[in-house]
């Protein structure tokens, strides 16, 4: 039977699969010992859709293969050519990379951000785009390909991630005691095809504060946001003084000054103040509308009398505020491949001795990380801030010849007719950086509206659907079926360190 035409048949098992996942709250965790299920290193929500995944697998006569619960796969096919002067493919791998953790849920969602509701043909909740969805359009397109027949010669892998939104170590883990894929793709970007991906920074800013011998108005706490790779819904202050009928009038304000959320409540003795944003991926942060920012520039409007928390106050205010470029901050980047830096403000936490935020940064392709931090390190120390390297991803690129860029490209141009998309250069970080000769795949089509990390995210059963028949051609094609080329996408520019950098292209 045609797998392409197999895959309207599992509409209904598609849908049932990816709201059994979205109603998982899979936000990864600290790590806990479990009587049954021994050693959980991302907690037992991310656990529960790890095992929900392994167990649809094992129902399909997939084999699967658990590692430690680190992460896990499943497989089929690795059958090798029937005459013996085609490539031996049999000892090679097609990986398929996608993640069950997801970021947490944040505020103001219009129905439960982890129900799974179906409605109008859209199925709702956390994780549906990123990368639920994602995963389970290439897990139906591989049990498509095999319900049909289909005998890869490569081994079909689709290897399931569970903290690639935070630290990466499950991947690492599993890579560490698995074979690497030989070729594949990740399904957790956009489509046409991913050639290129910014670099990644996540660091931490510090200042200690010293103690105030004025009395009036102070700050006690503040809080916000949720992830350093999302754009802050959400941020809250507690303020002490003895009377704030100043404070709600300069929020008055500032309400109708800049149309923005801002809320006030009593709360004992003490005064709560709330900015409310709008969430989006911290590598589109266009897309949202950072509360950290709004509540940093309502509290340079009041009269707190805490010296030093007031310079932190003005420091963000005139280095970052709602800039996304680095301007201010000293390190705006450009080059023609990738275009510019974006910076964003992920989370900050403030008391009465000290202030922190985490900065998430995506940077141009063609630039280090230490080329990165030498444009701002110096702004840090004249205000003699403290700072933590958190995390890096460097950069990858594929020229858009590239014969991976060029299979893919001709898949997605097959099956929608789309002759005008071009290969893109993101800021997300996906598993394409994981390991070799992987790039990322879909599953966001041109033009919709990106929802990732975003409140009331959603996918259509339509792209589900349209999603797992690209996915589908496209393992059918890269894993040795009808194509001379599949057996040829290892060998050029195998991702050595040359092949990952671009020329010198970049802008002022």
């Amino acid at each position: 039977m045609n797998y392409l035409a197999l895959l309207s048949e599992y509409r209904d098992e598609m849908t049932e699969a990816l709201q059994e996942l979205i109603r998982i709250p899979s936000v990864a965790g600290g790590p806990v010992e479990d009587p049954k299920e021994g050693y959980l290193p991302f907690g037992p929500e991310v656990h529960r859709c790890y095992q929900a995944m392994l167990s649809r697998g094992a129902r399909d006569g997939f084999l699967i293969r658990n590692v430690d619960n680190y992460g896990g796969h499943l497989e089929f096919g690795g059958h090798g050519p029937e005459k013996s002067d085609e490539p031996d493919l049999s000892g090679e791998i097609l990986g398929i990379l996608g993640h069950l953790d997801v970021v947490p849920e944040g505020k103001d969602w219009e129905g439960d951000p982890f129900g799974g509701e179906e409605k109008d043909g859209m199925i709702f909740g956390r994780g549906a785009t990123d990368d639920k969805g994602p995963v389970i359009a290439a897990y139906f397109a591989m049990k498509a390909l095999k319900d049909s027949g289909y005998q890869p010669e490569r081994r079909v892998r689709l290897i399931l991630g569970l903290d690639e939104e935070t630290n990466w170590d499950g991947i690492r883990y599993y890579l560490e005691r698995e074979e690497a894929p030989t070729l594949g793709f990740t399904p957790d970007a956009d489509f046409p095809v991913i050639h290129g991906e910014k670099g990644i920074l996540i660091f931490e800013v510090a200042k200690k504060f010293g103690k105030t011998t004025q009395k009036g108005l102070e700050l006690r706490s503040l809080t916000g946001g949720n992830a350093a790779n999302m754009v802050a819904d959400y941020a809250r202050v507690l303020l002490r003084g003895e009377d704030y009928g100043k404070v709600r009038e300069i929020l008055e304000e500032y309400r109708k000054e800049t149309g923005y959320r801002v809320l006030a409540k009593g709360i004992g003795k003490s005064l709560e103040i709330t900015a409310h944003g709008k969430s989006a991926h911290g590598a589109r942060p266009e897309q949202g509308l950072n509360a950290i920012s709004i509540l940093m520039e309502v509290l340079g409007r009041l009269p707190l009398v805490q010296e030093d928390l007031l310079e932190f106050i003005e420091f963000y205010n005139r280095h970052i505020g709602f800039e996304l470029d680095g301007q201010s901050f000293g390190c705006r980047l450009s080059d023609s491949v990738s275009g510019h830096l974006v910076l964003n403000v992920g989370t900050m936490k403030a008391d009465q001795e000290a202030a922190r935020m985490v900065i998430n940064i995506r940077y141009p392709v063609t630039y280090t990380a230490e080329e990165v931090y030498q444009t701002f390190l110096p702004l840090l120390n004249r205000h003699d801030y403290g700072i933590l390297r958190m995390k890096h991803q460097p950069p990858i690129y594929f020229p858009e010849d590239h014969v991976m860029v060029r299979t893919l490209m001709e898949v997605y141009r097959r099956q929608t007719g789309d002759l005008e998309a071009k290969p893109l250069v993101i800021g997300g970080g996906t598993y394409a950086r994981a390991t070799d000769n992987i790039v990322a795949f879909g599953m966001n089509f041109p033009g919709e509206e990106e929802l990732a990390h975003q409140k009331n995210e959603r996918i259509s059963v339509e792209n589900l659907l349209k999603a797992a028949a690209i996915y589908a051609e496209a393992i059918h094609l890269l894993s040795g079926g009808d194509s001379a080329d599949s057996a040829d996408c290892t060998k050029s520019d195998n991702q050595s360190e040359e092949s990952r950098t671009p020329p010198d292209i970049r802008q002022p």
